[in-house]
């Protein structure tokens, strides 16, 4: 009994030596990931470095995107990875989670919102005030919040901020009543430009950084983007159709 007693735990602490060496070596693997990169590319902010499933191959992640990086820091991969048994898209499903967590961090006061908090969902809508397809998704607002669905918009005015877009998303921000001028915008009229702290610029590069290439373009509670237009009861059936899968039902 006192053998086996004995062997056992020899075999746990062989057990937990590997683990502890796995684990320095994660660390050291990390630590040449980040010296590589802060030598070779000093200006990138890192927010993160882990090991990807790929042996040898680390997540590196800044705002929402994702490079991977070799474990003694002298490759670099951009690029997309797939679990081929799973079907897992395991990059794209990453890229939601740090969407998730960007948009979790915003701050509504720096919004122009449609739509009560007790609303079952909250939909955050890139636009630009004179895109065609953004006009008319606010000239639906009521009824998207009617089908239970808050609007939130993030301005990305496409041209650029410095654009005749983007000088009217700041009027917009600095009027008064924002969401009368906002509107009002949306319908093509002329709202009065007055200067002010406002957040279009940091929202444009947001759009960036997300990877939003067209307007409007929606972004849901979990991070899931869904470019271009969708009509209020059909967004609703969609939203409530992936709730549905995602609880199971």
């Amino acid at each position: 009994m006192k053998k086996y007693s004995a062997m056992l735990a020899l075999v746990l602490l062989i057990s937990l030596l590997a683990g502890t060496g796995s684990a320095m070596a994660a660390d050291q693997g990390e630590e040449r990931v980040r010296a590589s990169l802060g030598m070779l590319l000093p200006h990138l902010k890192i927010d993160s470095v882990a090991p990807t499933p790929i042996k040898g191959l680390y997540e590196v992640t800044f705002g929402s995107h994702i490079i991977y990086v070799t474990e003694d820091g002298k490759y670099l991969v951009q690029g997309e990875i797939t679990d081929l048994e799973t079907r897992e898209a395991i990059t794209e499903k990453r890229q939601q989670e740090l969407k998730k967590a960007v948009l979790a961090g915003l701050d509504e006061k720096d919004m122009i919102i449609y739509g009560d908090k007790d609303l079952p969902y909250t939909v955050t809508v890139f636009t630009d005030i004179d895109c065609g397809y953004c006009r008319r998704l606010h000239s639906q607002v009521d009824e998207y919040n009617r089908e239970g669905i808050r609007i939130r918009y993030l301005s990305y005015p496409r041209a650029g901020p410095d654009s005749s877009s983007g000088k009217a998303a700041m009027a917009v921000w600095c009027a008064d009543d924002r969401k009368a001028a906002l509107t009002l915008a949306k319908k093509g009229g002329k709202v009065p430009y007055r200067e002010c702290d406002n957040p279009v610029r940091a929202q444009y590069r947001l759009g960036e950084d997300f990877g939003v290439r067209g307007t409007p373009a929606l972004v849901m509670e979990d991070g899931e983007m869904l470019p271009g237009y969708a009509p209020p009861k059909r967004l609703r059936a969609w939203l409530d159709e992936r709730k549905a899968k995602k609880s199971g039902n």
